[in-house]
């Protein structure tokens, strides 16, 4: 809960520098998949594992289209 709160408070302070905001939202991934996976294995449960693929996927997917987006801006 303290890395979610801490990425909440990331965005919603620093609107200006997207670099940080990114990394606010990954850090805000990062602890949603946490607790899926700690409620996965303490249910006994796999779709919390699924789950937490998924964001991953997204997260990784999310990196690729903001580096695009840097090396976009930094050309012109």
């Amino acid at each position: 809960m303290i890395i979610f709160i801490s990425g909440v408070r990331g965005i919603l302070l620093n609107r200006r520098n997207i670099l940080i905001m990114s990394m606010s939202i990954e850090s805000m991934s990062l602890a949603v998949n946490s607790n899926f996976l700690v409620f996965s294995v303490s249910s006994n449960d796999i779709m919390g594992q699924s789950f937490a693929l998924l964001v991953l996927t997204v997260a990784a997917a999310e990196s690729a289209i903001a580096l695009a987006i840097w090396l976009i801006i930094g050309r012109s």
